[in-house]
């Protein structure tokens, strides 16, 4: 064998050496977030729906669940995906020869990038509706009962929705570009069909994160308030906790003494509230307990950090919009040669680089709590082991739309440089000016209004607090309490009428 074979088999065996390190790498990765987002699942799942006595319902259930694991395991891939690559750009560009990272290459990456991409359709267009309709279907009339007869339904009207979709898309397309080029490319269902179709549900994604990202900007800073204990010139625990024992006993008298109300009594759901009662002193008790590092520096710190990274949030989208006015390079654009380790996508280095990911991960958490705090679906946020499993599915495809619009929406924004690899590239609505345009200012503009909002929302309950004093010319009612001369009244039912007790303030 001459020396030029020998060249050739040394690079065919090159190549399939990396080829094999590629799939290991992507397998483990993939089985490290799938044990973590089975983990997850278990904790939420509503046990009673696995333990039932017809073992057909629950082996339907563990395989709805197991699919609901790979979506979220898909999803969680999908976040992870813009910053991976951008750190991963910042390692080569440190170390570019060192022995012991030539498995992070380009090619990994790029085909990190495809993996998400066809795990995303495989989940949205095929795992999740046959999810759902496996949980939903009882076989065929007339069949045999079982697991089998399920499959048939499920796969029967997954065919129908297929072409039901198909044939809508294919409208749609018709009718935004009247080409029959465009048309006829639809034809060619696994280059254009599926591109074009992941490109819609994208495009979805992303305006759901134009819409919750603001909002959980502006909850971000209440969700953490109730996580922290505030410092006691904001946040008087003592006051609270007087005010929980005095509900939870004026309860408790009702329960053991219904007859002496004159109103009829839910007894149930009198129990409930007691029970909600005492979780919340039992919270109470925990937070009054806190050390005085977590009380006085804890919070003020977290409200510092969310303040910091909400305004260079804005302030980076209002760069962004300015250099699209300016720079035509400033529009998202796709890359199809994964080129890592030659630039920083970062004007500020490894700095920058770091700040990135960091608002990328912020922005994420932002709009997964908008997303569970708006009042369409609020109804959908998972409860610990009572979460059912029809609920399970529709958190795992909201979730996988939103991670799944992540890297495009954060491009968009212009929160990093790094251009969208494979098929993300590929959405026709990316190089439109107007529709990029439009979203960052109204991203930025949605963001600023929420904020403000939020900001002087204890301002203005105050004026109308005051306002409605001066003109009512009373105390105000908070709840459980009303203070007038420094003195707590407590209101109670006793024998049919309205009483007070007045307890003296510690204050």
């Amino acid at each position: 064998m001459e020396g030029a074979d020998y060249e050739v088999l040394s690079v065919r065996e090159q190549l399939f050496h990396e080829r094999v390190r590629e799939c290991i790498i992507s397998t483990l990765l993939f089985a490290t977030l799938y044990i973590f987002c089975h983990i997850a699942l278990t904790h939420f799942k509503k046990p009673a729906e696995f333990t039932t006595v017809d073992e057909e319902d629950a082996t339907v259930n563990k395989i709805a669940l197991e699919l609901c694991t790979f979506t979220l395991a898909v999803a969680l891939g999908a976040v992870l995906l813009l910053p991976f690559s951008i750190i991963s750009n910042e390692v080569l560009l440190s170390l570019p020869r060192n022995y012991y990272i030539q498995w992070l290459n380009g090619s990994l990456i790029h085909g990190l990038w495809n993996l998400v991409f066809l795990f995303s359709n495989l989940s949205l267009i095929f795992l999740m509706p046959f999810a759902y309709f496996f949980t939903e279907s009882e076989g065929f009339a007339g069949s045999r009962k079982g697991v089998l007869a399920r499959v048939y339904e499920t796969v029967v009207m997954l065919m129908l929705l297929t072409l039901l979709v198909l044939g809508m898309v294919w409208v749609a397309s018709a009718i935004v570009d009247n080409n029959k080029a465009s048309r006829e490319s639809l034809y060619d269902f696994w280059e254009y069909y599926l591109p074009y179709l992941y490109s819609c549900i994208s495009f979805l994604g992303v305006l759901l994160l134009l819409v919750c990202t603001p909002l959980g900007l502006a909850r971000m800073f209440s969700v953490t308030g109730k996580l922290l204990v505030k410092p006691r010139l904001l946040e008087d625990l003592e006051e609270q906790l007087h005010c929980s024992a005095f509900e939870e006993a004026a309860l408790t008298r009702r329960i053991c003494n219904p007859t002496s109300c004159w109103l009829p009594l839910d007894i149930e759901l009198l129990h409930r509230q007691v029970l909600a009662l005492q979780t919340q002193r039992v919270l109470l008790e925990k937070r009054r307990k806190a050390s005085a590092w977590q009380r006085n520096l804890g919070y003020p710190l977290a409200m510092l950090c969310l303040l910091v990274l909400t305004g260079l949030s804005v302030l980076i989208v209002a760069i962004h919009i300015l250099e699209l006015l300016i720079d035509e390079a400033a529009m998202p654009r796709g890359m199809q040669g994964a080129s890592l380790g030659q630039v920083s996508f970062s004007k500020l280095g490894s700095f920058g680089a770091v700040i990135q990911v960091v608002l990328i991960f912020y922005l994420m958490v932002s709009s997964v709590v908008g997303f569970y705090s708006s009042p369409l679906f609020r109804g959908l946020r998972p409860r610990w082991h009572d979460t059912a499993m029809t609920q399970i599915i529709g958190n795992c495809v909201c979730l996988l739309v939103l991670s799944s619009a992540l890297p495009v929406f954060s491009r968009t924004l212009g929160l990093t440089r790094f251009d969208l690899l494979g098929d993300f590239g590929r959405f026709n609505w990316l190089g439109n000016f107007y529709i990029v345009f439009l979203y960052n200012a109204a991203f930025a503009g949605l963001t600023t209004l929420c904020l403000v909002k939020t900001f002087t929302a204890a301002v203005r309950a105050e004026l109308i607090r005051a306002f409605g004093e001066r003109v009512s010319g009373r105390g105000w009612w908070g709840g459980c309490k009303m203070e007038l001369s420094g003195t707590v009244v407590i209101p109670s039912r006793g024998d049919g009428i309205l009483t007070t007790h007045s307890v003296a303030s510690e204050d």
